[in-house]
């Protein structure tokens, strides 16, 4: 009888061992279903379109012509407003030791831009290459020479201050005329500006070729234009991939939103600076091609740059060289002293 019992007992047993195994192997199934399932849940769709200046995607094409404007860098005018949405800015010397900013629009709508500031021919010259409605508010002899001949299409605050061209009652002038996007599109349609087409494309890197950029380590680079006031500081962000532009050892953020610059390129290239005039006005030779760095993903490399048809350009071994899809700085210095004194990279 026992040994019936004990019989009984190890069957028993063995059957559950059975049912349990059973059991175990049931979820395995759904398990893998619902991985495979969120593995096409988290897919992202390659975009079909690109924007020209920022080769960031777009699920429509980008026909929109872009605008330039001249923003002011007078102390008394920062923060500014609206850079944070330019798709590249270029920063040449106006008069003196002063920087000013030609920020060009095209894939963002920013509220407001500004504070808004007078022309340079050069800066007219950078906005013609990209086919852009250039605004302004105020000019150089030159510069009202080039914009009265028609040259290029042009918004000016001499002729609409007060009405596409806002004061802002916080600040004093000349630090204080303020342009709304809207008002952009209205001058522009008022005045007959074809809004299309969009400017021809800058070359970018894949998401393959930017995971893996050649160059040397260069996490800091200050650039100098003579005196700390116009001075930046560039400082690479590992965390967000993104560098974030510093003045006087202070973020620069938006005037509105607070939102730092962040910039995935920055492109430095030496020019040719002759004086022009009283109050340090001067010429820059935006055609003869020279040296240049450009910095991307916390690196640097040594490049050559050239006018294409009135862009400037980065070139490498002879290319177009390729930017990280994102926002672009170019700084533009004289060539004396040059890259080599105005430019300090740190590795850390």
């Amino acid at each position: 009888m026992r040994k019936w019992n004990l019989a009984v007992a190890a069957t028993f047993l063995l059957l559950s061992a059975c049912s349990d195994k059973e059991t175990s192997k049931e979820p395995a199934k759904p398990v893998k279903k619902a991985a495979a399932a969120e593995k096409v849940e988290h897919a992202v769709p390659e975009l079909p379109f690109s924007y020209p200046l920022t080769g960031i995607g777009s699920q429509t094409e980008p026909d929109n012509r872009a605008f330039a404007v001249v923003v002011n860098n007078f102390p008394k005018a920062r923060p500014q407003s609206g850079l944070n949405q330019a798709d590249i800015i270029y920063e040449l010397l106006a008069e003196g030791d002063v920087t000013r900013f030609l920020a060009v629009y095209q894939s963002e709508k920013p509220v407001s831009i500004g504070p808004v500031r007078s022309a340079r021919d050069y800066y007219i010259e950078i906005a013609k290459g990209l086919d852009s409605i250039f605004i302004a508010h105020g000019y150089s002899v030159e510069a009202k020479k080039m914009l009265n001949s028609g040259y290029i299409d042009h918004l000016n605050g001499m002729v609409y201050d007060g009405t596409l061209f806002k004061r802002a009652s916080f600040r004093k002038a000349p630090h204080n005329s303020y342009i709304p996007y809207e008002n952009i599109v209205k001058g522009a349609e008022k005045n007959g500006f074809k809004l299309s087409p969009a400017p021809k494309a800058f070359k970018f890197l894949t998401e393959k070729e930017v995971a893996h950029i050649d160059g040397r380590i260069a996490l800091s680079a200050f650039v100098s234009y003579g005196t700390k006031t116009y001075s930046p500081t560039y400082k690479y962000d590992p965390s967000i991939g993104k560098y974030k532009r510093y003045i006087n050892g202070e973020l620069m953020v938006d005037l509105d939103t607070k939102q730092p610059i962040l910039l995935d390129n920055i492109f430095i290239a030496e020019m040719s600076h002759t004086p022009a005039g009283p109050g340090g006005l001067r010429d820059i030779d935006l055609k003869s091609g020279g040296k240049g760095y450009l910095f991307q993903k916390g690196k640097v490399i040594e490049v050559d740059w050239l006018n294409d048809n009135g862009r400037i350009i980065p070139v490498k071994d002879g290319n177009e060289a390729s930017l990280v899809p994102g926002k672009t700085w170019v700084n533009i210095i004289p060539a004396n002293p040059g890259i080599a004194k105005s430019i300090t990279i740190e590795e850390n």
